[in-house]
């Protein structure tokens, strides 16, 4: 069975799955009864292709804008009347009265027009970006008002920024939807017609029993399932609101803070850096090196130069390099983005590997159902005929007869409901919505619903370490100037820490610190300094204040001229500043080793400028190694004087700077890291540490979280992308620390271990570069706090509080979510096969169906939606992170499954086979209705055979079952309203359900058949089994002894292989 799933339904990949593969294995499930029901939580492939059209429109759109510059710089304006036209008519632009009346000069149309058209000419006409701010009734300093009602008029006039969602559905949908169920619709047809024949023959209330019995049992399955599925839809919707949760920074009254994506309005000025996403069209206002990656909207790879001479900025786009203010223009619906993302949100996620898988198992035992469906109804339709040849009745026909017929009919129909296992696909989206929702609680947004599947079976975690392993909470508390090393505690220390050191020193580093940063000090809407930026930036910033600077002052002092922000592939970050008394000055700081080469001067103790000699050098080498080694985060900071001759087009010097000097940043091991790292190595999770810091430091921090081991090897960067593919091979099993890396080094390391190693891996990441990685990567978790946009628009998985310990509750999860399907596969399998075979065997021995529609119906629901509720949805424990991953090649349904699967199920036929030979000797019944309570009896016994292997199933191969059960309460409650519902049935509803009230006696027996479950199953997970090695074996064994079996008892009588092509086909 493996084999044939691989085969056809194993081209789902967990991520980047081709279109070709999702489409194959949907043709392939034939055998589907509720299409709506089943294919509900899979990619809708129509509205994908949708979404591909409109990037292509856009990208055309952009080429035609391309080409109409190129014709006006070409041909005269006056050449090209079409467009004196479009001027003039431009210039005589009025806003509408509404807009006028807003106290606004132009409406969202005409910025429509000019932003996503990249019209330069009108954007002049209206006087350019400040005349559209003008326009707007804002400011590019500082923002718009706050004020409510002003805010709302905006939203009236421009819109909000919102796309159009596709809403829940109710719940009466959801019924509806559960009506289109193929089996229960020709049951409906059938109650309708016993309920007809029933009527006429023996009047009401007494014939309609049977057809009322069947109604009410469809009814009772469609809105149990709908009520499921409804709250399933419920969680999804709340997790996708989730996953949209964007804030950005905007200046607004003059303050600078931090609002949703969804409260944005045309004229905020917002502040973009590298890694964001542009929250809404609009105007570049000021802005540095800014690069835009524009393929989310128009599939184009190359990125775009935004500058004031080309000001357009769209929603959706990446800032890959750069920063900027921008003045927002248009918003929501009015924007491409939002038209795409109204499409996109109908694609839907892709489904998993696993959800593909069991619908491959459902097409199976599908096709059995229907084939043994279809004998049982043959079977029994000729036992009527036999009867009525032998009495000589065969050419008069009774109403009797017709609803005899249409009994066999609906158990056939009911045979076929019970036999296909729709519930295995649906359970896989249960038991994800489930553990998403409570993941969400741990601080675990899942993004890909594949995500949850593969983290179960990660054998190798890349981790960042600067707010993974660390706090992210740094602080300056060390600083190396002028060759004096002093600690920085405390701002009476930082005092004495200044009067040690010129004054020119003094002057130059807080020069350095205030305005070579991507952060900021600025006052928020309370009034209180607030400092903005990376951890790093904000450390230093801090530290500046400390020094006694002035952040405004500072800036207002020179000029930017220009900024090369820090990425990680330099490892530095510079600027330049024009200076009051004439000429340039370059600022650089970074990796301290890095800048530290691109110098050649030092300051010394005087504050004089002085070549670096050896001796200068090799003291703050010693320097950076000391911080280093103490676990401290190290920057340098140089600088150089560049005359007055540069221009802003230049790109920085790499050479010949000024070393200021060192500073060591704290940054603390978060709590727990080192257990959380302990957990994975008892759980077959290898963790390694890849970090752009120093090695020294790297090896510190990471001997501190007990991931670099006496066995281990610590290895930089730029040595390790020298080496050659053998040397590779032999290396990465054993690196645990990589220190200076890159994001190819990354790259490479997680292609590695995932192509030549067969890891699978999961990788954290936070920064722009990091998305090759991630992308590549098996799991990717991008950080929530620190972590762009960008990242985590390629992560499958964003880590809330950026703390390691949640990624090992993922993995928690991950193995939960695997090993609940595989309880659930495990109960339901074992139901099928013996409902099948009691059904089939009993119509052909004895010409009956012991288990009626009505009792089959209720069986379905026991075992479909109400196991996967009970067993789909049990908390992780952390047994779990005791035992081995599960392989990337390893069979789902395993052969200790198998095991539980076969010996349940010989048990509970055998007990189905006792009852119905010797069941009315057994239990002394005699009399006119002891039929009737035999199959009661039967049903009973059915029943509570699944209720205890429902108990089973709660461990796959430990005995002890009831560890942890009470605490399940959902568990608890699925079992206490089956047997309470069991005893209605039984005892008060034998009209409609074909039952006779028990005796205490038929209870206890009844009970005590199914409880037998309970040491047979104990009995059967003492029988060691080989993984999944044997797993043809153990299917030829099964299929050998059932051949037997079949020839051994007179009824139908297959060979062997046709038996094994049934199972496998």
């Amino acid at each position: 069975m493996e084999s044939y799933l691989n085969d056809n339904f194993g081209g789902v990949k967990p991520k980047n799955s081709s279109e070709e593969a999702l489409q194959r294995w949907r043709k392939l499930c034939w055998v589907v009864k509720n299409p709506k029901r089943r294919f509900r939580f899979t990619a809708n492939l129509s509205k994908r292709f949708e979404a591909q059209a409109i990037r292509r429109s856009n990208q055309v759109i952009l080429v035609l804008i391309f080409f109409n510059e190129i014709l006006d710089s070409v041909f005269p304006l006056i050449l090209r009347p079409g467009n004196t036209k479009v001027n003039c008519l431009s210039s005589d632009y009025i806003a509408p009265e509404e807009v006028t009346a807003a106290g606004f000069q132009i409406c969202a149309d005409e910025l429509g027009s000019i932003v996503e058209g990249h019209d330069l000419k009108k954007l002049k006409i209206h006087g350019g970006v400040q005349g559209i701010a003008e326009k707007l009734s804002t400011s590019t300093t500082d923002g718009i008002p706050m004020a409510d009602d002003l805010l709302n008029k905006r939203k009236e006039i421009y819109g909000i920024n919102k796309f159009t969602e596709t809403k829940v559905p109710g719940f009466w949908v959801f019924v509806w939807e559960a009506l289109h169920d193929m089996t229960l619709m020709i049951l409906a047809v059938c109650a309708f017609v016993s309920l007809l024949v029933g009527i006429i023959m023996e009047g009401w209330p007494k014939g309609a029993h049977d057809g009322l019995g069947i109604v009410a049992s469809i009814l009772l399955v469609v809105f149990v399932t709908a009520i499921s599925d409804y709250r399933q839809s419920l969680q999804f919707k709340d997790l996708d609101r989730e996953k949209k949760k964007i804030t950005v920074q905007v200046t607004r009254d003059r303050q600078r803070q931090k609002i949703s994506i969804y409260d944005l309005v045309p004229g905020d000025i917002v502040h973009l850096s590298i890694g964001d996403q542009v929250p809404a069209d609009g105007l570049f206002v000021l802005g540095f090196s800014l690069l835009i990656n524009e393929s989310s909207l128009t599939g184009e790879s190359e990125p775009a130069h935004v500058n004031s001479e080309n000001p357009f900025l769209l929603s959706g786009t990446k800032v890959q390099d750069g920063s900027c203010k921008m003045l927002v223009t248009t918003v929501g619906m009015r924007t491409q983005w939002g038209k795409l993302m109204a499409t996109l949100s109908e694609g839907g996620d892709d489904e998993t590997p696993l959800q593909v898988k069991l619908n491959g198992v459902a097409t199976i035992i599908g096709k059995l159902g229907l084939f043994f469906a279809a004998v049982t109804f043959a079977v029994l339709v000729q036992g009527l005929f036999s009867r009525k040849l032998k009495e000589g009745s065969h050419w008069s026909w009774s109403g009797d007869d017709a609803l005899e017929m249409l009994e066999f009919f609906a158990v056939a129909v009911t045979i076929v409901v019970v036999a296909v296992p729709e519930g295995l696909p649906l359970a896989v989206t249960l038991s994800l919505a489930f553990a998403m929702k409570k993941m969400m609680h741990d601080k675990a947004l899942v993004r890909h619903l594949a995500a949850c599947e593969t983290m179960g079976s990660a054998t190798s975690i890349c981790s960042d370490k600067t707010g993974t392993l660390t706090t992210n909470s740094m602080t300056v508390v060390k600083a190396c100037i002028c060759g004096k090393i002093k600690e920085v505690s405390s701002s009476e220390e930082t005092s004495s820490f200044c009067s040690g050191i010129p004054d020119f020193a003094v002057r130059i580093l807080l020069q350095s610190i205030f305005n070579n940063t991507g952060g900021e000090i600025v006052t928020n809407k309370d009034n209180k300094t607030e400092i903005l930026g990376t951890p790093t930036e904000a450390a230093l910033l801090k530290f500046g204040l400390l020094l006694g600077g002035d952040f405004q002052a500072e800036r207002q002092a020179s000029k930017l001229v220009k900024v090369e922000p820090f990425n990680s592939a330099k490892k530095r970050m510079g600027v330049v500043l024009e200076i009051p008394g004439g000429g340039f000055r370059a600022h650089s700081k970074g990796a301290s080793e890095i800048v530290l080469a691109s110098c050649d001067k030092v300051i010394d103790s005087n504050g004089d400028v002085v070549p670096l000699n050896e001796a200068s050098f090799n003291h703050l080498k010693d320097t950076i190694e000391r911080f280093a080694s103490e676990a401290l985060r190290t920057l340098c900071l140089a600088y150089m004087e560049l005359g007055s001759e540069f221009s802003a087009e230049s790109p920085l010097p790499s050479k010949g700077y000024t070393c200021i000097g060192i500073v060591g940043i704290k940054d603390p091991v978060r709590p727990g890291v080192k257990e959380s790292v302990a957990i994975c190595r008892s759980a077959g999770i290898s963790v390694r540490m890849v970090t752009g810091d120093n090695i020294n430091t790297a090896k510190a921090i990471a001997r501190e979280c007990g991931i670099l081991t006496d066995e281990g090897i610590a290895i930089e960067g730029p040595v390790f992308r020298e080496k050659s593919e053998e040397e590779l091979q032999k290396l990465i099993p054993k690196i645990q620390v990589m220190a200076r890396s890159s994001p190819l080094d990354k790259h490479i390391l997680v292609k590695h271990l995932r192509t030549t190693l067969e890891e699978v891996v999961a990788v954290t990441g936070d920064g722009t570069n990091d998305a090759p990685a991630l992308h590549e990567a098996d799991i990717g978790l991008a950080m929530g706090i620190a972590g762009t946009e960008v990242a985590k628009e390629s992560a499958d998985v964003i880590i809330m509080d950026d703390n390691f310990s949640t990624i090992v509750t993922v993995g928690k999860w991950g193995r939960s979510i695997y090993i609940n399907i595989q309880k659930f596969v495990q109960f339901q399998l074992t139901v099928n096969i013996v409902a099948l075979i009691v059904n089939f065997s009993s119509a052909c021995l004895t010409g009956n169906a012991p288990l009626t529609a009505v009792q089959l119906l209720w069986v379905n629901m026991i075992m479909d939606t109400l196991g996967a509720l009970a067993l789909a949805t049990e908390p992780p424990t952390d047994d779990l992170m005791k035992r081995s991953p599960v392989g990337r090649k390893e069979n789902f349904i395993s052969n200790v499954m198998w095991r539980n699967i076969i010996g349940q199920s010989l048990y509970q036929f055998v007990v189905i086979w006792f009852l119905q030979t010797r069941g009315k000797a057994f239990f002394h019944l005699d009399g006119p209705d002891s039929d009737l309570i035999l199959n009661t009896i039967i049903f009973n016994s059915f029943v509570f055979c699944q209720v205890f292997n429902e108990i089973n199933s709660r461990e796959l191969e430990k005995i002890n079952v009831f560890k942890g059960m009470l605490r399940n309460h959902v568990f608890v409650a699925v079992l206490t309203c089956t047997v309470v519902f069991q005893i209605i049935i039984v005892q008060f509803l034998g009209t409609f359900a074909n039952t006779s009230p028990l005796t205490m006696q038929q209870w206890i027996g009844s009970i005590l058949l199914g409880f037998l479950c309970m040491p047979i199953a104990a009995a059967l997970k003492m029988i060691p089994v080989d993984g999944n090695g044997n797993q043809g074996k153990l299917d030829r064994y099964f299929l050998t002894h059932l051949s037997k079996f079949t020839q051994g008892h007179g009824f139908l009588s297959f060979p062997n292989s046709t038996l094994t092509a049934l199972f496998l086909s």
